[in-house]
């Protein structure tokens, strides 16, 4: 069945004027999540001696283990018999198509900006998506209580900000709240503040608007996020700008795609506190979750099947960045996971597509092979994390960045890049990020010896970068890094300094081998580990790759050192990270992903075909 009805906005006859629909929006590490945590404490969400965890929205394993917000939540409280749904946004760039989506589903946004740092990369791209959309904006400034806060100067700062984006008059002269989410304290003056929220919801109440809706009309919605319950099944998320949707309705699902479908209604649900509570009925305006509809999907409208009217599909940033996930074809496969084979994968990867807008999949000429593509590095990790997680075991290629051909020639995609370091640090980090293709921007001192310099570098300079920047710093340093736009091919960006010291055979590792290789380089594997031809053991001190055999053992006599002697005057071995790996990955090797290990290897486990290649690309080509 094909819709052929045109797409059009929602018909706004009135409003609901007991809902308040907003999102939090911010800079990473800037405090949404901290606020939303004290919002749900003053208004009596959790009971007086009820022990509640921090950052009480971010229910997800690795969101607390990182310590960042990675997907869109919703919840709702009430105050002062005005409900407000809240939408708590990631403020991770790499995370920015769930910003891009909730935007549709709200009214109004509170832009959190840290008293300290002011507006930074993040917040010019969630300030865009709001100010696009003709949302109101209030605007909280938090952390006031920061030895190094400059409140007035921030509040310039990101006045500036909305001007240099476009925003008209009425959301120039956006309200200010000075707050200390850590402690739930507010206030309309810096200096000033009250010992709770109230300001703040105050002013969400009176300066941000209701939803215009039109109860009366048919039923429309378009479905914005989508969550999974073992009980429900597929659960869809949006708001309902028109009409009403009960249980057991029957419902039109027009698909982004323009195809059609009949369904009915199995539950509808509104977001109050923590949870989402089933209701016979709920009224436009008000953000529902829907369960029922199995083949919905993120863009598509629920509509009534007597008048169906689509509403705009949501729209979001292509990918910059992408890797192959594929098979895991070493010798040490299926070990640790329990799902291995390439449909497996797929079918895993396509389920995400579902829920994670900003991802694309293509499958490749290898039928064990997937390009992946997605807004970055980090964005990617938490996938491969995330499936590591749920008993998958595949391999993952080093990242790289998607150039766009024009008529004017190569295009590629450049960051723009916040870094904030002491002023000590400040040459190292300038010869690194030039040696990368950056570009100079602006630069700020602190008072407190610290620099925020900011660049514009090329996406595949940014690639590997992590590591050298902590190693330059010491550790102390921060960077931030957003999509800019696509521009012409910067210079050559040199690859990595090092090789790889490659494993000879499969075997132990012995300390007798190590002992005799140490001044080779620096080691990822430690007596007694098992090891695979072709797989990568540690990183030479030299450019080129080298194999050796630390497999190798030798009969002691009473004059030597014993095994166990040896081992304890060994270094120890170097650990890495899942982020840690995929930066440390070159164009020929792959990472191998299982439940229990991470291990880097060569593509080509056998030795002379390398060897071979390798001696193809150092001839020049005389023909």
């Amino acid at each position: 069945m094909q819709i052929q009805a045109p797409i059009e906005e929602p018909h706004n006859t009135g409003t609901a004027a007991d809902i308040r629909n907003i999102a939090i929006i911010a800079h990473v590490d800037h405090g949404k999540t901290t606020l939303v945590d004290a919002m749900l404490h003053q208004t009596n969400v959790f009971h007086n001696n009820q022990q509640v965890e921090k950052c009480v929205l971010d229910s997800n394993d690795l969101e607390r283990e990182r310590g960042i917000t990675i997907l869109a939540k919703n919840t709702g409280i009430v105050y002062q018999d005005i409900t407000i749904n809240i939408v708590d946004t990631p403020g991770h760039a790499d995370f920015g198509g769930e910003v891009e989506r909730v935007v549709n589903m709200v009214d109004g946004v509170i832009l959190l900006v840290d008293a300290v740092e002011g507006p930074m990369p993040q917040t010019r791209f969630v300030l865009r998506q709001a100010l696009q959309r003709g949302l109101k904006v209030i605007v909280v400034v938090n952390k006031v209580d920061r030895p190094a806060s400059r409140p007035t100067d921030v509040v310039d700062a990101t006045f500036d900000l909305f001007i240099d984006l476009g925003a008209d008059d009425d959301q120039a002269d956006f309200p200010i709240v000075y707050t200390i989410a850590l402690e739930g304290k507010s206030g309309l003056e810096a200096g000033d503040l009250e010992t709770d929220l109230r300001p703040l919801f105050e002013l969400i109440i009176n300066y941000l608007p209701a939803p215009k809706v039109d109860p009366d009309g048919v039923s429309q919605l378009l479905v914005t996020t989508l969550e999974y319950s073992d009980f429900l099944g597929k659960i869809a998320v949006g708001r309902l700008n028109s009409g009403r949707l009960s249980k057991g309705q029957q419902i039109l699902l027009l698909k982004a795609n323009g195809e059609s479908k009949l369904a009915k209604i199995a539950q509808v649900f509104i977001f109050r506190n923590l949870k989402r509570e089933a209701q016979d009925e709920v009224h436009a305006g008000n953000i529902v979750a829907v369960s029922g509809v199995e083949t919905v999907g993120i863009g598509d409208t629920l509509a009534d099947p007597n008048d169906p009217h689509p509403l705009p599909p949501i729209k979001v940033a292509e990918p910059t960045v992408r890797m192959t996930f594929g098979v895991n074809d070493s010798p040490f496969s299926g070990r640790g996971g329990k799902y291995l084979t390439s449909r497996q994968i797929l079918e895993r990867l396509q389920r995400e597509l579902e829920s994670n807008v900003s991802l694309r999949v293509e499958e490749t000429n290898n039928t064990n092979e997937f390009m992946v593509a997605g807004r970055g590095e980090l964005h990617l990790a938490i996938l491969i994390e995330t499936m590591r997680r749920e008993l998958y075991e595949f391999s993952v290629s080093k990242p790289e960045v998607i150039y766009r051909q024009t008529t004017q020639g190569i295009y590629e995609p450049v960051e723009h890049v916040v870094i904030e370091i002491s002023s000590d640090y400040l040459g190292m980090v300038s010869e690194l990020v030039s040696d990368r293709q950056g570009r100079f921007l602006d630069l700020r001192y602190n008072e407190d010896n610290m620099v925020f310099a900011e660049y514009y570098v090329p996406t595949r300079g940014m690639l590997g970068f992590r590591q050298p920047f902590l190693t330059t710093t010491r550790g102390t340093g921060v960077f931030h890094a957003l999509f800019h736009d696509y521009q012409p091919l910067a210079g050559e960006i040199s690859s990595r300094e090092f090789g790889s010291l490659v494993a000879l055979e499969t075997g132990l590792v012995k300390a007798y081998a190590l002992e005799h290789l140490r001044q080779q380089g620096t080691y990822f594997v430690q007596p007694g580990d098992e090891v695979y031809s072709g797989q990568v053991v540690g990183q030479n001190v030299r450019y080129e790759d080298l194999v050796l055999n630390v497999c190798k053992a030798k009969n002691l006599t009473g004059h030597r050192a014993t095994p166990k002697s040896i081992a304890a005057s060994l270094s120890p071995p170097r650990i890495f990270s899942l982020d840690d790996a995929i930066e440390h990955l070159d164009f020929d090797e792959l990472l191998e992903v299982t439940p229990t290990s991470l291990r880097i290897r060569k593509k080509d486990l056998n030795h002379d075909r390398r060897r071979k290649e390798a001696k193809k690309r150092k001839t020049p080509d005389l023909e």
